[in-house]
């Protein structure tokens, strides 16, 4: 009998260890900030429901992520349209969403990439003003209105806070103060990290600041985005994007992701990112209530 018992054990352990063998792995990236550790960790779990063995590697810089993903070493990656558009495609054209989107599909698709079905987020940057500058001044709506804002004398000394990246980029910083004719000198804007932008604006250190639409932290400090009135900023929609000889080898994958990205806007990136960034929540945790509150069949 004992020896019955040890043989069904074996058999048993043997077809486990065969099931799991026989488990698709797939590998995703993720960037180096919270929206991406969020995606990666959302779209792993909901992977496994679909029996595949997904691993995340996060922390990634958009460059290392992107070569990796091209030399085979990544499947998946959660990618922005504009990133890839400006980044890694060299196109400084004005495109709308779908103009980008289609434009970036073709593009991938020549280094063995494939663009699903995107989201419906645009996580771009914006300008933003603190509570109590929106409050006193209710006529800044746009980017034009901040731009005659600042050209006004007045005893304020008018700062803007930027992230030091955007501040330098040749399609940032410079681009924008073109396009607007804006008075933004090293005297009245200030370059910090990213984060730290957020904080000057909560703390009203600034007068406006440059920030990220689906920040959590937009909500949770009640800043007020302005409308990029004449269209500088490129679209940032965000789609999963996977190698071409993977999505050959398992085609429904393209299927199975399709309503996963359908599940996030703008908004409901805005939440997400604040349980991670304010609440302080786990980004696995977070993503496990998030499946549970959206069950996909």
């Amino acid at each position: 009998m004992k020896k019955l018992s040890l043989i069904l054990g074996c058999v048993l352990l043997l077809a486990g260890i065969a099931q799991a063998a026989e488990k698709p792995v797939i590998r995703i990236g993720a960037r180096v900030f919270t929206e991406q550790t969020l995606l990666a960790e959302i779209t792993s779990q909901y992977l496994r429901t679909k029996g595949y063995d997904a691993r995340v590697t996060g922390g990634l810089g958009s460059n290392l992520a992107r070569s990796a993903q091209e030399s085979g070493q990544l499947d998946l990656i959660w990618e922005y349209t504009g990133v890839s558009l400006v980044a890694y495609n060299h196109i400084d054209e004005k495109l709308d969403s779908e103009q980008s989107y289609a434009r970036v599909k073709e593009l991938d698709a020549k280094k063995g990439l494939v663009w699903l079905s995107p989201s419906r987020f645009s996580n771009t940057y914006a300008l933003a003003l603190p509570e109590k500058v929106a409050q006193e001044h209710p006529e800044i709506n746009s980017i034009s209105d901040l731009t005659q804002a600042m050209a006004q004398e007045t005893k304020e000394h008018r700062l803007v806070a930027l992230d030091t990246e955007f501040a330098n980029r040749s399609d940032g910083l410079a681009g924008m103060v073109k396009l607007y004719d804006m008075n933004l000198t090293r005297k009245n804007t200030r370059q910090m990290d990213a984060g730290l932008v957020y904080t000057a604006l909560r703390n009203g250190q600034v007068f406006a600041g440059l920030v990220y639409t689906t920040d959590g932290r937009l909500n949770a400090f009640k800043l007020k985005l302005l409308e990029d009135d004449k269209h500088y900023f490129p679209d940032y929609t965000a789609a999963p994007v996977i190698r071409q000889e993977y999505l050959d080898k398992h085609p429904q994958l393209a299927a199975e992701l399709k309503p996963l990205a359908n599940l996030f806007d703008d908004e409901t990136m805005r939440q997400l990112n604040a349980r991670v960034d304010v609440d302080h929540e786990s980004p696995s945790a977070v993503a496990a209530d998030f499946l549970r509150q959206h069950p996909i069949n």
